[in-house]
């Protein structure tokens, strides 16, 4: 089991598909996919006996340096999805942001963004979305340990956020745009650890 550093472009599975020929091995796996726009790490495992545990490594905490641009909403909660300008008042102060990240720290309820690889009757829900289909999305109980705020000069404002299993910074992108009434959604990301 490795930690790969994964470059923005490529997809996880495309990483695993090189380690498959470098390793020359067909078992090749990995444990909590990142988007094409995110960079870091990604934990891959080689053989039998080591894509069994990745089970143990997908439920380890992860840490991640996220921009989120405001005043403005993605369809994909990224910078890939079409984009819509928000009319708001005025651009939020580090005071109100500090004030509505405390909303996002600890068991919060997340909806997944409808662009994400999560099944539902055994399809995954950016086939829907590509399909023009909007399926209800049931919210789900994840745990974020903490965010702190690296930088802010809007509209780009810079967080770690370390977390539990399941967590979609894209949906925390999302949400926090809503609770600071100005759009926001994920603009770039990097996984900084998984686990050890």
């Amino acid at each position: 089991i490795v930690g790969v550093w994964k470059p923005k472009g490529p997809t996880s599975h495309d990483i695993v598909d090189k380690i498959r020929r470098i390793a020359r091995e067909k078992l090749v796996g990995h444990a909590g996919t990142l988007d094409p726009l995110a960079s870091g790490v990604l934990v891959i495992a080689v053989g039998k006996k080591f894509t069994k545990l990745l089970s143990t490594e997908v439920q380890k905490e992860k840490e991640y340096i996220a921009e989120i641009k405001l005043g403005e909403e993605s369809e994909t909660d990224d910078a890939q999805g079409m984009k819509t300008e928000i009319t708001f008042e005025k651009k939020p102060t580090l005071g109100e942001i500090d004030f509505a990240i405390k909303k996002f720290i600890g068991e919060i309820d997340q909806t997944p963004p409808i662009y994400s690889a999560i099944k539902l009757k055994g399809k995954p829900l950016y086939e829907y979305a590509r399909e023009g289909k909007l399926p209800e999305i049931k919210s789900r109980k994840v745990f974020v340990k903490d965010i702190k705020v690296l930088g802010y000069e809007f509209p780009i404002l810079k967080l770690q956020i370390t977390t539990g299993p399941g967590v979609y910074i894209r949906s925390i992108a999302r949400n926090l745009g809503t609770e600071l009434k100005t759009g926001g959604y994920l603009y770039s990301l990097i996984r900084t650890r998984v686990g050890e």
